[in-house]
């Protein structure tokens, strides 16, 4: 038997760059891929984390995305998230390439939110104020960057050293870029900024939903557990709230799960999923946008096919 294809980093990067990668999330919903139909991932509690298996079929394909999540790693200096993606014939279901999960998630989850910002957002939005200095934060500069004006960046982090760096990178890209410090940096950064992305592991809000302007665009994308939160109820209820899908978010998103059992908002409080988002169906109302992901399987699968398709047709 031959080897497997394995599309590294560089492979992935090469074959579908950050913008390329919106455009073929929004093909597959405009062509009608239902995100409501994708199963729920299964997760199994392991001694160092958490197991989680992402299967999922569409156009052709099927694949699975192994994920593994160590709250301990980054004090051992490694990824808390990790896995690999195997993708696979759809007809056959026969083996046609590997490719490192970690990229994969690092491509996919900003180029979703991306497209629902590329919706959401007026078109002049030039300021993104985010939470976080790792791989998703970076994804996320890189990922509104290609379909908004971006002009400046504001950092948030925990460790302000990280924090630094970070924005040192953003003014390597010709951005303006500042580190937000103490509360009250943070809270006038909230305030401020058409864009915010909440790229962290928070177990509770990172800010109070009041501060966020009525014109804003919040994405929430760093937990898939009912008990974590990034954003509070408050914004919740102000904003017009998208999701992937009904049925993943009122499952594993703690932002939404914990104000719907307070009875702060209804599930009906939910405008609508990515596609309904992306063929129409939903207007921003007057207050902020918020998008909250949990990260689904067919985004890694509609991802690494398009990646795999470019990949062989440059070979």
């Amino acid at each position: 038997m031959s080897a497997l294809p394995y599309l590294d980093e560089g492979a992935l990067a090469a074959a579908l760059p950050m913008e390329a990668a919106v455009d073929v999330l929004a093909e597959a919903l405009l062509a009608g891929l239902d995100p409501e139909a994708t199963p729920l991932r299964p997760a199994v509690d392991l001694p160092a984390g958490q197991l989680l298996l992402m299967p999922a079929a569409w156009g052709g394909y099927a694949g699975v995305k192994v994920a593994t999540v160590a709250p301990g790693n980054p004090e051992r200096g490694l990824p808390r998230i990790q896995g690999v993606y195997l993708l696979l014939d759809g007809h056959t279901l026969a083996p046609l390439a590997a490719l490192p999960g970690i990229a994969l998630t690092s491509l996919r989850t900003p180029a979703v939110s991306a497209l629902a910002v590329r919706h959401l957002a007026p078109q002049d939005a030039a300021s993104l104020l985010v939470f976080g200095t790792g791989p998703q934060a970076w994804g996320h500069v890189t990922a509104l960057r290609a379909v908004r004006p971006l002009r400046r960046v504001t950092v948030a982090g925990r460790d302000q050293g990280r924090a630094a760096a970070f924005a040192a990178r953003c003014r390597a890209l010709g951005l303006a870029a500042e580190v937000a410090t103490g509360p009250d940096g943070i809270l006038r950064a909230v305030a401020e900024a058409g864009l915010i992305a909440c790229c962290t592991s928070a177990r509770t809000p990172l800010f109070p939903g009041g501060l966020v302007r009525d014109d804003a665009v919040v994405v929430a994308v760093g937990s898939h557990e009912p008990s974590a939160r990034e954003i509070d109820g408050e914004l919740i209820a102000r904003a017009t709230v998208v999701v992937e899908a009904r049925g993943a978010a009122l499952a594993e998103a703690g932002d939404l799960i914990t104000p719907l059992s307070a009875g702060m908002i209804t599930d009906g409080h939910i405008a609508g999923n990515l596609a309904d988002l992306v063929g129409g169906g939903v207007i921003p109302g007057a207050g902020p946008g918020v998008f909250k992901s949990v990260g689904m399987a067919w985004e890694d699968l509609v991802v690494a096919a398009a990646a795999y398709r470019k990949w062989t047709a440059s070979r």
